[in-house]
């Protein structure tokens, strides 16, 4: 039996991400996430304005009078939630964790898959696939998707998002629309304070993400219709003026002490991340994979919906 608390956390995720959906985020994930192709419907009377490509002859010369075919959408879709348990998840210099935005993210997304009767698939994973479940439609199922997402205990801290990625290409036989989300950090290289260095949190580079990550994320992304969503806090972004720290590194579990009130190192440090960011972002757009950056400390409603916006234009274009 679910503990009185953890329901009452779930539901306020429910009643939080619902009026997202119900005022806007509903009707844009119908426009721009769109069904494997059209199915013919039927057959009627051409009117100004038809394509005229879309005269069915045969109908037209048995009628003597010119008749169209029209199609709609074969729309279900699945949405498969992949999500990084790894153990950098659980921090958050506020109220939220990044796991916590995580599963208020997922919940939005999956509340209007449901509400398009489209299904809802899971997996999480840390540096193996920790959980899956397979796509359902309908509230109580999201319900369970989101409890999972906030209270699973992963056995393993690390990360491997290309095993997660090859895991559900076996499980998704056809194309599905496959949302990422993570912080990104499993090709973490070593931050430099001073004399020492540590591995809190990633270094720029030419490539943000390790080789087998981004052979992963292609192969994905010519199957599937992939969004990666990353999630940051914004103490990973910039160093706060603490003074002395002793850190912990949550998967590797590698301890350094950073003196924090040195200015110059947390000037070397921001520099690092947001050269690190754009190098990820640059990333995820020569790869064609569109992808939403968000951050524990602000609203992500915005971002969600410049990401929609983006892509319907896009589509529009198309």
């Amino acid at each position: 039996m679910i503990p009185r608390e953890l329901l009452k956390k779930i539901r306020q995720i429910e009643i939080r991400t619902n009026r997202l959906v119900s005022e806007s985020v509903s009707g844009a994930y119908h426009s721009v996430f769109k069904g494997q192709g059209m199915n013919f419907d039927e057959v009627r009377e051409y009117q100004p304005g038809d394509d005229v490509r879309a005269i069915d002859w045969n109908v037209t010369a048995r009628m003597n009078h010119p008749f169209i075919k029209k199609f709609v959408e074969e729309r279900e879709l699945t949405v498969m939630l992949v999500v990084d348990l790894s153990g950098s998840g659980l921090f958050g210099s506020g109220e939220q964790s990044k796991r916590e935005l995580a599963a208020e993210i997922a919940s939005v997304l999956a509340f209007s898959a449901i509400r398009n009767n489209d299904k809802v698939g899971l997996v999480l994973f840390s540096d193996e696939v920790e959980k899956f479940i397979p796509p359902r439609k309908g509230r109580r199922h999201v319900l369970r998707v989101i409890r999972e997402i906030l209270f699973f205990e992963p056995k393993r801290h690390g990360t491997d998002l290309p095993g997660a990625l090859h895991f559900v290409s076996r499980m998704l036989p056809h194309k599905s629309v496959v949302v990422v989300l993570s912080d990104f950090l499993e090709a973490r290289a070593p931050v430099r304070f001073g004399s020492r260095t540590s591995h809190i949190a990633p270094l720029p580079a030419a490539e943000p993400l390790a080789p087998a990550t981004q052979v992963a994320l292609r192969q994905a992304h010519r199957r599937h219709d992939l969004v990666a969503v990353q999630i940051t806090d914004r103490y990973e972004l910039e160093m706060p003026a603490l003074g002395r720290l002793v850190l912990k590194d949550a998967e590797t579990g590698e301890v350094v002490e950073i003196n924090t009130g040195n200015a110059r190192q947390r000037a070397a440090f921001f520099e690092q991340q947001t050269l690190f960011q754009n190098s990820l972002r640059r990333a995820f757009r020569t790869m064609g994979i569109d992808s939403i950056q968000l951050r524990t400390d602000q609203p992500y409603s915005a971002a969600l919906g410049k990401f929609f916006d983006t892509r319907e234009k896009r589509r529009r274009r198309g």
